[in-house]
């Protein structure tokens, strides 16, 4: 068995792993802490709308990945995807009176 070295982060003087990996973009993939999860927000192009839906269409199994704005009456394949975090998509909840459990 071999000597244990000391690793990277401490050498540098990073007070955590965490934060080593942040600064060097090393984030391993894995349980995230919570002001790292990421929600994603699908709106319409056309009107920026919330209340889209996808199209089924097609044999089983094969979609067309079609998106329908029940507002607008949009159809395409072009949604927009807005990723937030969560205190931000709790604050979008909020402004549209979703009850939060």
């Amino acid at each position: 068995m071999g000597k244990l070295a000391t690793p990277d982060w401490v050498k540098e003087g990073f007070y955590s792993k965490a934060d080593w990996e942040k600064k060097h973009g090393t984030n391993k993939k894995g349980k995230k802490s919570r002001a790292e999860k990421v929600f994603k927000l699908r709106l319409c192009p056309k009107c920026r709308s919330d209340n889209v839906n996808v199209v089924l269409t097609g044999e089983e199994g094969k979609g067309t990945k079609e998106w329908e704005c029940k507002k607008c009456k949009w159809v395409g394949k072009n949604i927009e995807e807005k990723e937030v975090t969560e205190d931000e998509f709790m604050e979008y909840l909020d402004k549209r009176g979703e009850e939060v459990a």
